[in-house]
């Protein structure tokens, strides 16, 4: 039978505006189950802090449980191997930043490539390191710190959360900067090497402020600087360390990402909902808290500030020569 060419067309558009429907309706529906976001550093961590604060706001509103799971190994890169490696279906994610910019360059026998890899989805938080030393070390000031550690050279160390971490190139780049010598005593994880500073193991620790924040103001530890360009909102007293090094910054960044192919329009959604929590006044109480500041952002800018990280802190990393564990 032929089809009068009015209906033919009408059925024709019928058809082609389906999967514009499908995927308007798998969006609406998302999600059906519970999410896993893998972390690939240690509980504790500023990372897995925020992670968890937004974990729970999209449990909250998508009405299905988004668990945080610490997949601890190789520096974040077993994590973000096994987001690489899941289906693309929105139901696995990463929490990703930092770590994950610094193994790109790092780690060069990689199976993956992340910026090519790990679809990016949305920022959420940034925030700068605290150099905190303990309460018995010589040193007050930025300038007290340079000239021990120029007075004694090798024998000031620095605990970090792993070879390759934001908590290492830190040191590292001030390290540089200030032309001192000290030696890095690397941990599975900040949370420990915080606790060897408060136990006289180490002597300094270039922590994110979150799980810093709480041993400065019980006073088991001494703060000395802050890392980002300006001055934080949390601890205000503070200098930066770039008033005393000029150019110096170094800050860490938290956001979430999936396996590439991960239908835009489940990336959009939660895009929109990250966004939707960073506007929200309780949660930007508690990430000024925390001593960060949120990230709204398109799920392309994101990607676009995950590639700069990635392209400076390369450049870091080549300089000291650093190599992955």
């Amino acid at each position: 039978m032929k089809l009068p060419r009015r209906q033919f067309l009408h059925l024709a558009a019928g058809a082609a505006a389906l999967p514009a429907v499908s995927r308007i309706a798998r969006a609406q529906s998302y999600p059906t189950r519970p999410v896993r976001i893998i972390f690939g550093l240690a509980s504790g961590s500023a990372g897995d802090i925020l992670a968890r604060l937004i974990g729970q706001w999209l449990s909250e509103r998508l009405g299905q449980p988004f668990v945080i799971e610490n997949r601890v190994g190789a520096g974040g890169t077993v994590a973000a191997e096994a987001v690489v490696r899941s289906p693309p279906d929105g139901y696995t994610l990463l929490a990703c930043g930092s770590p994950d910019v610094i193994n790109a360059t790092l780690n060069d026998k990689l199976n993956f490539v992340f910026l090519r890899d790990i679809a990016p989805v949305a920022g959420i938080a940034r925030g700068p390191h605290v150099l905190v030393v303990h309460p018995s070390f010589p040193a007050k000031t930025i300038p007290e710190f340079i000239a021990h550690a120029k007075a004694n050279p090798g024998k000031v160390n620095f605990g970090s959360a792993g070879i390759g971490t934001m908590a290492h190139l830190a040191p590292e780049l001030f390290k540089v900067m200030a032309e001192i010598d000290m030696v890095h005593v690397p941990y599975r994880g900040v949370a420990p090497a915080l606790t060897d500073l408060i136990g006289g193991q180490v002597q300094a620790v270039f922590s994110t402020t979150p799980p810093a924040i709480e041993h400065i103001r019980a006073g088991k530890l001494r703060a000395l600087a802050v890392t980002s360009a300006v001055r934080s909102e949390v601890l205000p007293e503070l200098p930066t360390i770039g008033d005393f090094l000029p150019g110096y910054e170094a800050t860490f960044m938290v956001g979430l990402g999936g396996p590439k192919n991960v239908p835009a329009e489940i990336i959009d959604r939660l895009n929109r909902e990250i966004n939707a929590a960073l506007a929200e006044p309780r949660i930007k109480a508690r990430l000024a808290d925390l001593g960060t500041v949120p990230l709204p952002m398109t799920s392309t800018d994101f990607g676009r500030l995950l590639a700069e990280e990635t392209e400076k802190w390369g450049k870091v990393i080549r300089a000291a020569n650093i190599k992955a564990e």
